[in-house]
């Protein structure tokens, strides 16, 4: 697939989440270090779980996945980092992705809307990234590999950037997103999604 995304959605039993399920986890999320929220439950449902995060101090990641051209304005201004590929991007502003320069000018447009900082994945091409801070954008490249299976390559992205926020908080967020980078580089060198890291005696000893 030559780094391409590919992308299947069964929502099967998150769609059961609600607001009662956050009552309950309320104490877990209000004391975690770093909340990640994805648009694969009930969307006002996972709003909520950013602004109980906010609410409490704890930095919030959000992927807009899969995305919604009428997303609510509050995720935005809710989400300490909000981190799309080029497809959630397209949908999310309207013009389409094909490179960094694209890329770009939409990270412009969801600073605009309220994001503190924005990272737009593009696959093959690493990331961009730019902040109210650091107006000026960001070119992460990724490795070259060879890639064999795409699936699931944002989300080993999000979460090994919500562990470097959560275990790593003093890295550079530029060092975060280079590892983080690797981390989707090598998930998606084999089949399926399933973490292998416990059993790759061949990793970079650096990634963590």
């Amino acid at each position: 697939s030559l780094g391409q995304n590919v992308i299947v959605i069964v929502p099967g039993a998150n769609l059961l989440l609600n607001f009662e399920d956050l009552k309950r986890a309320s104490d877990v999320i209000c004391k975690a270090k770093v909340v990640v929220c994805q648009l694969e439950i009930t969307p006002a449902v996972s709003l909520e779980a950013l602004k109980m995060a906010r609410a409490s101090g704890v930095k919030t990641l959000f992927n807009p996945a899969p995305a919604l051209a009428d997303l609510d304005p509050q995720f935005y201004t809710h989400s300490d980092i909000f981190c799309c590929n080029e497809t959630e991007a397209e949908i999310l502003t309207g013009v389409p992705v094909g490179n960094l320069e694209d890329a770009e000018k939409v990270g412009h447009m969801l600073l605009e809307r309220g994001c503190k900082l924005v990272i737009v994945t593009l696959g093959a091409e690493g990331c961009m990234m730019i902040s109210g801070e650091e107006p000026i954008p960001k070119h992460i490249p990724a490795g070259k590999v060879r890639a064999v299976d795409t699936t699931g390559a944002g989300d080993s992205f999000v979460g090994a950037l919500a562990f470097y926020l959560a275990y790593y908080p003093k890295l550079p967020m530029e060092e975060m997103i280079r590892k983080s980078n690797r981390v989707a580089s090598v998930s998606v060198q084999a089949s399926g999604t399933q973490s292998s890291y416990p059993y790759r005696k061949d990793l970079p000893q650096d990634l963590f």
